[in-house]
């Protein structure tokens, strides 16, 4: 049985994209039980209603966010928290892009990267934009992030923007406790404020996990 588009849809945005052999109507897959405005959008305009919806959600999420952090100045937005923003909007129904693998990916790959900043003798050490790459850092980030991956995999919580937040912390970037707390909580404000936009616009994300 030929798979039809919505199918193939499906199928390419979640597994493998190679299955994509027919004109698509609109980049995201189809998703069971949308309603309200991003159902709208996907029949109104198709891959432009996509792609309105991506960039109002990233736009409100990523301004809320912004905006908190100059009021509290607090590093609340860090750079791998612009691939989160587009996870929740793009592909809302991924398991990649639920509220677990979010808070797991993003505080397990900054807690690793600290632990091999510690065995380093990093932890209190100028950042890689100070101080150059030196065999130490170097080690350090590239086992941060085969650690974070693998990990990660195995508590079936990837989420590969995870992979720039322990590039972030293994390079020093943010690296004292107040900046840690700061990461976390961005972490996890962008996640429920893009939960409940998702959900208010009319799309069933889940609270937590699939």
């Amino acid at each position: 049985m030929i798979p039809g588009e919505r199918e193939i849809d499906q199928i390419a945005e979640y597994a493998d994209a190679s299955v994509r052999t027919v004109t698509r109507r609109g980049s995201l897959a189809p998703i069971k039980g949308r309603h309200g405005v991003n159902a709208w959008l996907y029949a109104r305009w198709g891959n432009r209603g996509n792609a309105l919806y991506t960039f109002t959600g990233g736009l409100l999420t990523i301004a809320l966010s912004g905006a908190l952090a100059w009021l509290l100045e607090e590093p609340l937005v860090f750079p791998s928290l612009g691939a989160t923003a587009f996870l929740f909007f793009e592909t809302p129904m991924a398991e990649v892009a639920s509220p677990r693998n979010t808070i797991i990916g993003h505080y397990v790959g900054a807690a690793i990267a600290y632990g091999w900043l510690i065995v380093f003798g990093l932890a209190d050490a100028p950042s890689a934009l100070e101080a150059g790459f030196g065999v130490e850092r170097a080690a350090a980030v590239a086992l941060s992030v085969g650690c974070t991956g693998g990990v990660l995999r195995l508590l079936r919580a990837a989420h590969p923007p995870a992979g720039a937040t322990t590039v972030i912390v293994s390079a020093g970037l943010l690296t004292s406790g107040e900046e840690l707390l700061a990461l976390a909580a961005g972490v996890a404000l962008l996640t429920v404020s893009a939960g409940l936009l998702n959900r208010v616009l009319g799309v069933p994300a889940p609270r937590w996990a699939f």
